[in-house]
C-alpha cells in the first residue's frame, strides 16, 4: 500500500509540475490607478485568464507609456497598453532619436480608443489659453508617463517650456486629488473622456476646461503623423457646456515579439469575443473594433494579424 502511495503521489506531482511548466505568466503594464489603462487592463487579464488555454495574465500599474517601454524593455512585462509613444519609441523619434533598436521587438496587437488632450483649469485661477500657464502650477503627468512627454510636446507648440511654469509630476488621480487641494492651477491630461481623474474634479465642480487654439494644434500636428484634431462633445463631464477644442491620438496593445503565436492569436480572438466585458469597464471600449487594426503604425505581431487576416479587415 505504501508503495502505492508513494506511486501515486509521484504521478500527481508529475502532472502538478508538467501543467505548472505549460503554463505561461504574462504581465500586462498600464497606468495610474486613476486612468482608464489600469482597470481595462485588469480586464484583459480577467478575460485572457479565464479563456485562453494554459495562460495566466495579471495586470501592473506603472507611470504610464514611457514606463511600460522601458519595462518591456527589460523583459519585466509581455504586454502593455500605450499611447503614441509606442509610435515615436519604435521608429526612433522625438525623445527616442537614436533608440529605435532597443523597441525592435515591440509588436501591436489590438487598437483600443482615442485618447484626446484634456486642458482643466481650476475656477477662477484666470487662466483662458495656454499661455496664461506662464508662472502657474501645472500638472504634466506623471514621470516618465506618455502624459509628461505629450506635455512637454503641447508646451513646445504653445511657445513656453518648464521653465515658464511650475511643473508638477502627479499621476491622473493625483492631479484630481491636487485639484480639491488647491495646490495646481491647471493640468495637461491625456487619456480616455470619462477617467476617473477628470471626472472627479469636473462633478465636484473645481475646474473648467480650455481650448487648444488651432495655431497649435496645426504645429503638433505636423510634427507628428500620429495626432488628429478631436472635440470633446459638450456634456461629456459635468458642468461642461460647450465643446472643446483639442487633438487626439488612439492607443493600442502593444506585445512583445517573443510571446508564441498560436497565444497571441487566442489573446486577440478572445478579447473581441467578450469585448462586451471590456465594455462594462469603460464605455470608451465601444471604440475596439478589429478595423482599426489597419491604423496600428508598428507591424502587428503575427498571432494578432492571423486574426485580422482570419476575419477579413487586413488582406
Amino acid at each position: 500500500m505504501k508503495k502505492i502511495l508513494c506511486l501515486s503521489m509521484l504521478i500527481v506531482f508529475a502532472f502538478a509540475t508538467t501543467a505548472m511548466a505549460a503554463t505561461t505568466f504574462v504581465t500586462i503594464g498600464t497606468g495610474s490607478t486613476g486612468g482608464t489603462y489600469y482597470p481595462v487592463g485588469s480586464g484583459f487579464a480577467t478575460i485572457w485568464s479565464k479563456y485562453v488555454p494554459n495562460l495566466k495574465a495579471n495586470v501592473q500599474s506603472t507611470g504610464g507609456t514611457v514606463h511600460n517601454l522601458q519595462l518591456m524593455e527589460k523583459g519585466e512585462i509581455q504586454v502593455a497598453t500605450m499611447d503614441n509613444n509606442y509610435f515615436n519609441a519604435y521608429f526612433g523619434r522625438l525623445k527616442y532619436e537614436g533608440q529605435a533598436e532597443k523597441y525592435k521587438n515591440l509588436r501591436g496587437m489590438i487598437p483600443l480608443y482615442p485618447e484626446p488632450v484634456q486642458i482643466m483649469v481650476a475656477k477662477g485661477s484666470g487662466i483662458k489659453k495656454l499661455s496664461d500657464f506662464k508662472g502657474k502650477r501645472i500638472s504634466i503627468g506623471a514621470v516618465a508617463s506618455g502624459t509628461e512627454l505629450t506635455a512637454r510636446e503641447l508646451l513646445r507648440a504653445a511657445g513656453l517650456s518648464e521653465k515658464d511654469i511650475k511643473a508638477e509630476n502627479l499621476g491622473v488621480g493625483e492631479t484630481g486629488a491636487a485639484f480639491a487641494d488647491k495646490h495646481i492651477d491647471g493640468a495637461i491630461m491625456l487619456g480616455a473622456l470619462g477617467m476617473a481623474g477628470v471626472v472627479e474634479p469636473t462633478t465636484l465642480g473645481l475646474v473648467e476646461f480650455i481650448d487648444i487654439d488651432d495655431e497649435i494644434i496645426n504645429k503638433v500636428l505636423k510634427a507628428s503623423p500620429y495626432w488628429f484634431k478631436f472635440t470633446i462633445p459638450a456634456n461629456t463631464y459635468k458642468g461642461q457646456t460647450k465643446d472643446v477644442k483639442t487633438y487626439a491620438g488612439p492607443n493600442i496593445i502593444t506585445v512583445t515579439a517573443e510571446l508564441d503565436t498560436e497565444m497571441v492569436y487566442q489573446m486577440t480572438k478572445s478579447a473581441y469575443e467578450h469585448k462586451a466585458d471590456l465594455v462594462l469597464i469603460s464605455p470608451q471600449m465601444n471604440h475596439m473594433v478589429p478595423e482599426a487594426a489597419k491604423n496600428i503604425k508598428i507591424p502587428l505581431h503575427p498571432g494578432a494579424l492571423k486574426y485580422y487576416k482570419e476575419i477579413g479587415v487586413i488582406k
